[in-house]
């Protein structure tokens, strides 16, 4: 499954949301080499947050491989600068469309509940969240962590927040068999979230696959925490669809 719109409309236009989303896109195509081996690795290597690295629980020289004959080296010297950077770095370019198609659909709509200057704050706080969560979940990695899921964990986790209800249409598709259907937020990104708890707690570390489950996690729960801070409450008023209340709208009962 796989969500394609919402039917949430935008009140304010996302600024933010989109220089975002150009900001990745840009660091993809320039530092990142658009995936070739050599960029990509020494922006994964240089600018990944490394958990081992930023806590100094390895020891420099360790030497962690991260595919076709690289490996990252980590120093003495942790770089904290990666808090932020590794927000806007990817593996590849389905990592990339598939974390920004997510921005896409749901940030707008959480821009909308707090302005442009709060929502920028606000994301890079749910990076922050994701990378303590993930940073914590396993402290001896040397495995660099990339791309921007962490944060927009976070968006998601306020969408549910502040708007439950709204239909989110999803597309779905099991060999030649395709279809779409709409459900709430609530279930779509409810059932995101189980996911990545449950294949958090089987991976251990939670990076089964390459993949930072705890920082999905933890980005979700900062998020849906800091929206009670970063919300504003006329801006908030102006949404049709926000609050537990819209529950018995129409736009639920025809779910039902």
């Amino acid at each position: 499954m796989f969500p394609i719109r919402d039917e949430n409309p935008q009140v304010l236009t996302p600024y933010v949301t989109y220089g975002i989303v150009a900001l990745n896109i840009l660091v993809w195509l320039r530092v990142q080499g658009m995936g070739a081996a050599m960029p990509l690795a020494q922006s994964i290597c240089t600018l990944g947050l490394v958990p081992g690295e930023l806590l100094g629980s390895l020891p420099a020289g360790f030497a962690v491989p991260i595919g076709q004959g690289i490996s990252c080296v980590v120093t003495d010297q942790p770089n904290a600068f990666s808090l932020v950077s590794h927000m806007f770095l990817h593996g590849s370019w389905l990592h990339l469309i598939g974390n920004l198609w997510f921005l896409w659909i749901f940030g707008d709509n959480v821009e909308d509940s707090m302005g442009h200057g709060r929502f920028a704050v606000f994301y890079v706080l749910c990076g922050l969240a994701a990378a303590a969560a993930q940073t914590l979940s396993n402290p001896l990695s040397g495995v660099p962590m990339v791309g921007a899921s962490g944060a927009i964990g976070g968006v998601m986790g306020a969408y549910v927040v502040l708007y439950p209800w709204v239909n989110v249409h999803m597309l779905f598709w099991f060999g030649f068999y395709v279809t779409t259907f709409a459900i709430p937020a609530l279930w779509m990104l409810g059932y995101w979230f189980l996911v990545q708890m449950l294949s958090g707690i089987g991976a251990g570390d939670g990076q089964g696959g390459g993949v930072a489950f705890w920082a999905h996690v933890g980005g979700f729960v900062g998020g849906a925490a800091l929206i009670f801070l970063f919300r504003d409450p006329q801006l908030l008023a102006q949404h049709p669809h926000h609050g537990w209340h819209d529950r018995s709208s129409k736009s639920y009962r025809r779910l039902r």
